[in-house]
């Protein structure tokens, strides 16, 4: 399967905003939030690829179904790199530009988009 960046990134913002200390995100709440505009194999094969990416603190896999416990560290800092949808849309054009959207390179490329708005702010 293709990796479907905004899939994973709407993955990430439902965990954050459903996640909490005591309460592990289910895939029921991820596929009420997001079907019918991703199918349920789309969306399960990118919760295994933030998994392996390191996104998510613990994934829990039983029969036919999985429960995030919550975002790493790198993937709150990941997330809030795209939050707004204007670091997003620059994110997804810079690597549609240089041709490649794996994981690794979107959390470059977002990484750099913040730090080129934070170096903007100093030269104002």
């Amino acid at each position: 399967m293709k990796l479907n960046a905004d899939c994973i990134r709407d993955i990430l913002l439902v965990v954050e905003e459903n996640a909490t200390y005591s309460n592990d995100v289910e895939e029921e709440i991820i596929y009420k939030n997001l079907t019918p505009k991703y199918s349920k194999e789309e969306i399960l094969y990118h919760v295994r690829q933030c998994e392996h990416s390191g996104l998510f603190l613990k994934v829990t896999h039983y029969f036919g179904g999985f429960i995030i416990q919550d975002l790493s560290p790198y993937g709150h800092q990941f997330v809030n790199n795209i939050r707004q949808d204007n670091n997003w849309n620059k994110t997804k054009e810079i690597a549609n530009k240089v041709g490649s959207s794996s994981l690794d390179v979107l959390k470059d490329i977002a990484a750099q988009v913040i730090s080129n708005l934070i170096s903007g702010q100093f030269n104002k």
